[in-house]
């Protein structure tokens, strides 16, 4: 069997590790050992057992194993570069990394360093963790995987085959770039707001919350469409970016989002990776941005009291 390294048991890695198991050998790689006893619970509300192998960095070099088929980044955006650099000593440089990270942060810095093939994935598969043992899938969405420079399309589709086969709905893509910014814009709306209010994603529809969504939305669009990034499923303007928000709020509606269990844990949250794109891009292209601004003061007043 190939190997799968799956750097950062966060929610989406441990969901992707469980998700793997039965189809190549995987290792989930932290700063830390996890039970090998790991729990999967799905969104019907059926608990999986899974026993995973769970390595620290500094263990798995000092083993200096096989290399890996591929090696999945799935720690926050912040921290992709270190936990890259604490393994990098036994990888050869052409080992392909898939990069499933939020925002667009570290795909481009991380494609520009890496002799190798640098995939991006982006999904609205829903997870968060129960504890160092388990894992709660909330939520099920498309996967799409590509690289910035399409250059690598066999992999991708050789990668998203995989995927489709251990349950994710996964294609691959020669828009990846444009995803990621589809991506970034599902989370700006979402993300904040929750992690804010305590709330889960489905909550965002309430007459609290919905009225901010839109703001967000309406400001996210204009930026994107300066970008030259598309608006979603064919659709138009604010219109067409509104009704994918509300259909990955429907999607997810149980779900907590990643910047909500951030703050749960006092962690430093991905803000600079989700808003800090838009905002640099409204102020290059001299746009408003004011809800997004602060939405932005806001987090780093709360990340401030960690």
């Amino acid at each position: 069997m190939t190997t799968h390294w799956i750097l950062g048991p966060g929610a989406i890695g441990r969901l992707l590790a469980h998700s793997l198991a039965s189809l190549v050998e995987v290792a989930v790689i932290g700063r830390r050992d996890l039970p090998s006893r790991q729990l999967l619970t799905t969104p019907e509300g059926e608990v999986h057992v899974q026993h995973l192998t769970s390595l620290t960095a500094e263990r798995l070099v000092a083993d200096a194993p096989e290399p890996p088929a591929f090696v999945h980044i799935t720690t926050k955006a912040m921290a992709a570069e270190a936990a890259l650099s604490s393994i990098a000593s036994v990888l050869p440089p052409s080992t392909p990394l898939v990069l499933w990270q939020n925002g667009f942060y570290a795909q481009p810095r991380i494609t520009q360093m890496w002799p190798g093939p640098v995939l991006c994935a982006t999904t609205t598969q829903g997870a968060y963790l129960t504890g160092d043992d388990g894992v709660v899938y909330a939520g099920r969405g498309p996967t799409f995987v590509g690289d910035l420079d399409n250059q690598h399309a066999g992999s991708a589709k050789a990668l998203a085959a995989l995927l489709s086969e251990a349950g994710f709905t996964a294609s691959a893509v020669g828009d990846i770039r444009s995803r990621l910014w589809q991506k970034l814009a599902v989370n700006a709306a979402i993300n904040p707001l929750v992690a804010l209010h305590g709330v889960r994603n489905g909550e965002l529809r309430g007459d609290a919350y919905s009225g901010r969504v839109v703001a967000v939305v309406k400001e996210v669009a204009a930026i994107l469409a300066k970008e030259g990034v598309l608006p979603p499923n064919g659709g138009e303007g604010k219109a067409a970016w509104l009704a994918l928000v509300w259909q990955v709020v429907e999607n997810t509606a149980n779900n907590k989002a990643s910047m909500l269990q951030d703050v749960e844990a006092k962690r430093l949250t991905e803000r600079e990776a989700i808003l800090g794109p838009l905002i640099e891009r409204a102020e290059r292209y001299g746009l408003g941005c004011e809800v997004l601004k602060g939405l932005n003061r806001e987090l780093a007043l709360l990340e401030a009291r960690f």
